[in-house]
């Protein structure tokens, strides 16, 4: 096999799966304070406002670190940014295992969302270099290992939570990370040849679709857009545990229901990437964020125990290939040598808008003693994020006659 041949192949595929194995298992660090919202909240005390300020700081920690990570993986290489997270992570894990206040444990959780950020826009864009005709299937099944995480985790956490406590399982956590995420990480120390890279490149330029504007405007459309997409998709995904707490049904009901719900964007991630090939990443998104929008209406009327189960499978179903349909954006519109900052950039934004709408929910439920507002302010986001890809669809085309 020649150096042009390397994309696509069968290497491509083994590469493939050892990022999915290290994206469920790092990805773990904005799942796991989900689980132990409730616990620290009654450990500490505080509003459910104050609870979901460890969970802000998480994902705040996650969104920059998904633009750092990915500038140190064009520069360093995917093995050495992954072991100095993995480090990074392992220590927070640590830390927070003997944290004595919240705002002690939402500053340490800063730390695991910025280690745990190297397992989804770094690896997502690494990836994203190994194939060429299946991108937005490779880009589809690593970006998977998220929602996987968040389906396995909470489950094995449930367990540990109830018998020895929210501390006891970040410990286990961090020493599972150490002892498995390293060996993995170097796995991936070959890098794309320059001969395969630079055939890629020149076919793409051939397809790469254009708009009438700048690229930096291109790229702040699609973090606004991120923003929008993910203020929405975070209300059910951070508060559905706490829901279910107050609605009665408990826990270790509200994690299972956590899981379905990611175990559904499980699927829809890889239906999105199948799509992505064939229909492109914008149809693909505006697709996935109007059927998100459909499903968060679905909450307000139904919170009946098995209508709960129901919905939030939909949900799951209806949203999980919105955000690798960003970078799937990316790279149809520009260059490879922008891939890991660019993606990056706007994986980014996605994740602040889901650090945003977790803190977000639970000020509105602390002010309204409901979680109904939250649904619809999710809803109105949403519709921000629908709006921009409208106006990417349109202003495309129109760039594809203009150049034509």
């Amino acid at each position: 096999m020649s150096d042009a041949d390397i994309l696509d192949s069968r290497y491509s595929w083994t590469r493939l799966l050892i990022t999915l194995a290290i994206a469920v298992i790092g990805n773990v660090g904005m799942w796991a304070i989900i689980v132990i919202m409730p616990a620290v909240q009654a450990e500490f005390g505080g509003t459910r406002a104050d609870a979901s300020l460890p969970y802000t700081l998480t994902m705040i920690g996650f969104a920059i670190g998904n633009m750092a990570i990915g500038r140190a993986v064009d520069r360093f290489g995917v093995t050495v940014s992954l072991i100095a997270a993995t480090l990074l992570l392992v220590a927070g894990f640590g830390l927070a295992a003997v944290s004595g206040s919240i705002l002690v444990l939402s500053l340490v959780q800063f730390l695991i969302g910025f280690g745990s950020s190297v397992c989804f826009g770094p690896l997502i864009a690494d990836v994203s270099h190994w194939f060429f005709k299946r991108r937005g299937i490779a880009v589809a099944i690593a970006a998977s290992g998220n929602y996987l995480s968040g389906a396995i985790w909470p489950l094995v956490l449930a367990g540990i939570l109830e018998d020895q406590g929210w501390r006891t399982a970040y410990v286990i956590i961090g020493v599972v990370s150490l002892v498995t995420m390293i060996p993995l990480a170097l796995l991936l120390k070959r890098r794309v040849p320059a001969a395969a890279e630079a055939t890629a490149e020149a076919a793409a330029a051939l397809k790469r679709r254009s708009v009438p504007f700048s690229s930096r405007t291109l790229v702040w459309l699609l973090g606004i857009a991120g923003i929008g997409c993910c203020v929405a998709m975070s209300m059910p995904q951070v508060h559905i545990v706490a829901y279910c707490v107050d609605l009665g049904y408990g826990p270790a009901v509200g994690a299972e229901m956590l899981s379905l719900m990611l175990l559904g964007g499980v699927v829809s991630r890889l239906i999105s990437g199948m799509l992505s090939d064939r229909l492109g990443g914008v149809l693909t998104l505006l697709i996935g964020s109007v059927l998100q929008m459909t499903a968060l209406f679905l909450f307000l009327p139904f919170d009946g125990l098995v209508s709960l189960y129901l919905v939030s499978m939909l949900f799951g179903l209806s949203q999980g290939g919105i955000v690798p349909a960003y970078a799937v954006i990316v790279r149809e519109y520009l260059p490879a040598k922008e891939a890991g900052s660019k993606v990056g950039f706007v994986i980014m934004t996605t994740i602040f808008g889901m650090a945003i709408g977790g803190w977000m929910s639970g000020w509105i439920y602390d002010v309204t003693g409901s979680y109904v507002l939250a649904f619809i302010n999710g809803i109105g986001w949403n519709g921000i994020n629908v709006a921009i890809m409208v106006f990417l669809l349109m202003r495309s085309r129109r760039g594809r006659l203009a150049a034509a």
